[in-house]
């Protein structure tokens, strides 16, 4: 159960894993890192000390102390026994993750929830070692920063048993995110899945030279991703066709027939991953990105999007 569970085990302290354990402490749990990067230590440091006002503006009143509850081990088995709950965000490469979700699935008690961050790579890829308890792996991916962003996708195995399931849903809940449970497995599940697409038609724009990179990401940042941000492709979509619960099917009949002929467009003319196509896209996002202030950007970033999300905490329907 989710009121159980009173210390966390981070396993990889990079990005991904240093915004989970700032989250963690944020909720007064106690967190065990375990990364073996040099380093990393002083960088999780830092990283918590960026962190921390932006959970404090989230909930005021959470206590400073909390932010001290963590604790780097070396000798990851011995550590393992005391977690109530395992956050894996190790490299996504199937051998490493087979291997360390073997460990993860020994050392562990019966019945923890082992959740892997994974980006894409389904659980069935990497539980193939594991021989004391995989129905308590599954897949936990957050969206970065995890800290900020409330999005968690669920993704079980078919071995996944029901309460791990719910565990990992319930203390997801818990820590204030939005998790999201699959049906089934897909590489890349659903919403990188729904990036990738969208990403493929931008790099396809931009290398045929119909847009620079700077105005395409302005494309996105000033129209529909304003609209995304409050209402999903279905609910926008209904929107489009005059609202209420025909407004999509409206929609689909009204504007079918000519999104069929952008999509062939775009079938068509879809971004192919050759090496002369990624050298003029990496010639056009240079031009734009080689001018951004990426301090600054993360900064804004991170301060709109506590503004927005305590906009849409104001009103649960979004």
């Amino acid at each position: 159960m989710q009121q159980d569970i009173k210390t966390v085990a981070v396993i990889g302290c990079g990005v991904i894993g240093a915004s989970w354990a700032c989250l963690f402490l944020s909720r007064g749990l106690k967190v065990i890192i375990f990364d073996p990067a040099q380093g990393a230590q002083e960088a999780f440091k830092k990283y918590l000390q960026d962190a921390w006002p932006a959970l404090k503006a989230c909930i005021p009143d959470r206590q400073d102390t909390w932010a001290q509850n963590y604790k780097f081990v070396d000798d990851l088995e011995s550590s393992l026994g005391q977690v109530d709950f395992v956050q894996e965000n190790g490299p996504e490469r199937p051998e490493f993750k087979q291997e360390l979700m073997e460990k993860l699935d020994r050392y562990t008690r019966h019945g923890i929830v082992i959740s892997s961050s994974s980006s894409g790579l389904p659980a069935s890829g990497f539980i193939k070692l594991c021989s004391k308890d995989p129905s308590r792996i599954l897949v936990g991916h957050p969206f970065n920063p995890p800290h900020l962003v409330p999005l968690v996708e669920v993704v079980p195995h078919p071995g996944t048993s029901t309460s791990a399931i719910s565990t990992a849903m319930d203390l997801y809940k818990s820590l204030g995110k939005r998790p999201i449970l699959l049906r089934c497995e897909v590489p890349g599940f659903v919403a990188n899945r729904l990036q990738a697409a969208i990403n493929s038609e931008a790099y396809s724009l931009v290398s045929r030279g119909i847009v620079s990179a700077e105005d395409l990401d302005t494309a996105v940042t000033s129209g529909p991703g304003l609209r995304w941000a409050l209402t999903g492709p279905f609910v926008t979509n209904s929107l489009g066709g005059g609202g209420g619960p025909n407004g999509f099917t409206q929609r689909i009949e009204r504007l079918g027939p000519a999104i069929r002929g952008w999509e062939e467009d775009m079938l068509e003319h879809r971004f192919d991953w050759s090496k002369e196509k990624l050298a003029v896209l990496n010639t056009e996002a240079s031009k734009w990105l080689g001018s951004v202030d990426w301090d600054a950007v993360t900064a804004k970033r991170d301060q709109m999007l506590l503004q927005l999300l305590q906009a849409k905490s104001r009103d649960s329907s979004v």
